[in-house]
């Protein structure tokens, strides 16, 4: 029987739509403005008595807090606000009250009731210039990347004139390079000479300092260069990578300027997490334990994290750092410690193989190195008024994280262990795998961003996709009559359906993917004008009513489909090729031809069969 659907296919329709209304139900639930508390280390826990110090402060300063609840299994605290424009004040109120062993961050807290997070259902991410968010700027410590490189080298040079059998004193530099104290001229020479084959990166000037023949290694400048183009290179690819392991979305991450990067985490992301990522340098050193002959000049004592140990001494010499380390793992020892299963490059493995061949049975230290925030506090005028300014700086921290004795020589491939917890093993991991920096990483700014078109815009974008719907309708009512008003209410249902399924694939809606949601209303309605103006011309050539709407449908489809994948198309290469706004216009249009195609073609089939089907119409007024 023509314009009959059977029974499953109804039953299909409506499961589908209703798992649409389930799933685009969420974006009804607005997000609650809120601060977020993390420990600035994973072993350090947020309690009850966190919480009403926070609560105190708060009320304290005047700010209104709607709830202040433990999350995470107690490793943070979620504090939800009464107004948005009170996150700022907060957060300085927080950070103030708990000091620099918490990392306080703006965030975004959800309102979906239970029942909708219990089926995954959730509201779509907004961009940043929607939803606004938070805007970092990490400053690279430059001096530190190239002091690093010098320590390289200068472990290295050393170990080359030992072997040469050539004697030295390590001297105090004049200047950011490295100083060799000679007894005679000869001896100067001969490692003058050495250097210069081997190490072409330093310019060699040759001095006289206190009855010694002192041979100066200073970098040259176009290395400096390099190395500085280097580092804010590396730790850019690594922030990226950082941030993709966090599975933000639709971040922006971006060089500025000679040493900065720029960070922007848009809508509902947690931002206390990725600040304790981004902020930390992660970086390891391996040194080789001092002999007990060694003289002070040539180490130096480092703590342990455990506490209880006392200090010990190492070579002032590295080895290898954790910008050579490719690949680390989080796993289990055959004792059921933490430990961590580190892959060094081609570079670094040599170096490891080398030191390590020739040093069994001796001890080597892995230190673990990381910035401290210090905050101060300090009195300006502020707008006439004097108010307490934090001013934060940093303080670098190098702990002795393993010690174990070497039994054979290392490779490109081994592990580390000493850990604190399962924690501390994966997010040192996760650091290590993502990239190590090359150079310390400071943050210079923390901002929220608000919207980029303000506030004023963004209401005139959804007015205009509402007005877009009902002048669409308000055309297709007129020109179809009651055709028109089945396509309406499957354009309604198409929206339904688009905005549960760009919630469903956490995709993020900005202002330009609201205008590839108003073009695609209009694809969607001409889908319908296709199939309605092939059933007038089919009624116009004498042919039946229940005839005339089978060959509507079944001769329009292909030139649907033919428009429709040409469209797909570009949008597929604009989401290639494109960034940022391109991509989100992208997303949204290439999604609503999906949801178009469904709504336009199977519902609007559905709902003229159940009304037409099987009836005798002699007239269709269409």
């Amino acid at each position: 029987m023509l314009n009959k659907y059977p029974l499953w296919k109804y039953l299909l329709i409506l499961a589908v739509l209703a798992i649409g209304f389930i799933y685009s139900a969420p974006n009804l639930y607005p997000d609650d403005p809120a601060i977020q508390v993390s420990g600035a280390s994973t072993t350090l826990q947020i309690s009850q008595a966190d919480l009403e110090r926070i609560n105190k402060a708060l009320g304290a300063a005047g700010v209104g807090v709607k709830s202040a609840v433990l999350a995470k299994e107690g490793k943070a605290g979620l504090i939800r606000l009464l107004k948005k424009d009170d996150q700022l004040a907060a957060k300085d109120v927080v950070r103030k009250a708990l000091g620099d062993d918490y990392v306080v961050a703006l965030n975004l807290a959800p309102t979906t009731p239970q029942w909708l997070r219990a089926v995954g259902a959730s509201p779509m991410k907004l961009g940043l210039d929607l939803s606004g968010g938070v805007h970092f700027l990490l400053e690279v410590d430059m001096d530190k990347a190239i002091s690093a490189r010098v320590k390289v080298y200068e472990g290295e040079i050393k170990s080359m004139l030992r072997k040469e059998h050539l004697r030295y004193r390590s001297l105090p530099p004049q200047t950011a390079g490295i100083s060799l104290g000679f007894t005679d001229a000869e001896q100067l020479e001969k490692a003058r000479s050495l250097i210069q084959k081997s190490f072409s990166d330093f310019a060699l000037t040759t001095t006289e300092r206190n009855g010694l023949q002192v041979l100066a290694l200073a970098l040259t400048p176009a290395k400096i260069t390099e190395i500085r183009e280097y580092s804010i290179k590396q730790n850019l690819t690594t922030v990226r990578n950082r941030v993709n392991e966090l599975g933000v979305a639709e971040p922006l991450v971006q060089r500025q300027g000679a040493n900065r990067i720029v960070v922007e985490l848009p809508g509902v992301q947690d931002t206390a997490e990725a600040k304790r990522i981004l902020g930390k340098t992660a970086n390891l050193e391996f040194r080789l334990a001092a002999e007990a002959d060694a003289g002070k000049a040539t180490t130096e004592s480092f703590e342990f994290r455990e506490a209880g140990r006392r200090p010990v001494p190492l070579e002032r010499g590295l080895i290898i750092t954790g910008d050579q380390v490719t690949d680390a793992q989080a796993s289990f020892d055959e004792n059921g410690r933490q430990q961590v299963n580190i892959r060094l490059d081609g570079h670094g493995g040599d170096l490891m193989s080398r030191a390590t061949r020739n040093n069994v049975g001796r001890s080597m230290a892995v230190i673990f190195i990381e910035q401290k925030p210090l905050t101060k506090y300090v009195k300006q005028m502020v707008g006439g008024v004097e108010k307490e300014v934090p001013v934060q700086t940093f303080k670098e921290e190098k702990k002795v994280i393993s010690l174990a004795t070497i039994q054979s020589p290392l490779g490109s491939q081994f592990r580390i262990t000493g850990l604190d917890g399962a924690g501390e093993s994966s997010e040192l991991a996760l650091l290590l795998r993502a990239g190590g920096l090359a150079a310390p990483m400071y943050f210079a700014e923390e901002r929220t961003v608000g919207p980029s078109l303000g506030a004023d815009n963004i209401v005139k974008g959804i007015d205009a996709s509402l007005w877009g719907m009902l002048f669409v309708s308000i055309f297709i009512i007129a020109i179809y009559r009651f055709f028109g008003v089945l396509a309406t209410v499957a354009l309604s249902l198409n929206m339904v359906m688009l905005l549960a399924l760009m919630s469903w694939l956490g995709a993020t809606l900005t202002l330009p993917g609201i205008a590839g949601i108003v073009l695609t209303m209009g694809m969607a309605v001409d889908a319908n004008v296709l199939i309605f103006s092939r059933i007038r011309e089919e009624l116009a050539n004498g042919m039946s009513v229940q005839r005339a709407i089978n060959e509507g449908f079944d001769r329009a489809f292909t030139a649907i489909i033919d428009s429709n994948l040409t469209t797909l198309l570009v949008g597929g290469i604009l989401f290639a090729m494109g960034t940022g706004p391109v991509k989100g216009f992208a997303v949204t249009m290439s999604l609503g031809i999906f949801t178009s195609m469904f709504t336009a073609i199977v519902v609007t089939r559905g709902m003229v069969n159940l009304i037409f089907g099987g009836r005798d119409y002699k007239k269709l007024w269409i």
